[in-house]
């Protein structure tokens, strides 16, 4: 080896200076143009939305859970009060996939001048003092159908109401129509009868 020392190395030059740039915040943070994506996207986008919302709304909605109809109806005038006893004979049928409690029974009666008649079903226990006081609602009958009674699902079952109307016998022969609402616990539409 030789004695020869090493000249230190010269210092690195100095980096280049930066070029100076402009900022312009409100170019870079205040248009939507910079910040959203295209409307076109955007609409697209909520149209699938919507579509999806529409078809979990239409398949969610609410849908009776039973059907059925009226099979025969018996009418008795009540004399000196304008008003008639109608026994009304219907098939139920459970069509849903749970058991169907009755809550309330009711009957309306439209006249054929649109003039509209509603009415609880009679109680169930007194069904046999209206057939001895009005034989003629006994007719065809079935036994009673109440409030409280349970149709498990698929399960059809045939029943008689008994209500009043203020009308005469003649105006309720002329009817334009006549239904029964069936309304169930824990149902938000009733199962309406013609």
């Amino acid at each position: 080896m030789s004695d020869q020392t090493v000249p230190p190395s010269p210092p690195p030059p100095p980096p280049p200076p930066e070029p100076i740039t402009e900022f312009h915040i409100g170019e870079e943070f205040g248009t939507g143009r910079r910040n959203l994506p295209p409307a076109g996207i955007v609409v697209i986008c909520l149209a699938v939305v919507a579509l999806i919302v529409g078809i979990f709304a239409f398949k969610g909605r609410p849908k009776p859970q039973g059907v059925g109809s009226i099979d025969f109806v018996a009418v008795a005038e009540v004399p000196g009060q304008n008003m008639i006893m109608a026994a009304i004979t219907f098939t139920l049928r459970n069509t849903a996939d749970k058991p169907l409690w009755i809550r309330t029974l009711k009957a309306s009666l439209t006249t054929a001048d649109n003039k509209t008649f509603d009415d609880d079903a009679a109680s169930a226990v007194d069904l046999d003092r209206y057939f001895q006081a009005f034989p003629a609602l006994k007719e065809s009958s079935e036994p009673p159908l109440s409030p409280e009674t349970k149709l498990l699902a698929g399960v059809e079952q045939r029943g008689t109401i008994i209500v009043g109307f203020k009308v005469a016998k003649e105006a309720f022969d002329q009817r334009k129509s006549l239904t029964v609402t069936i309304q169930p616990y824990d149902q938000v539409l009733p199962v309406v009868l013609k």
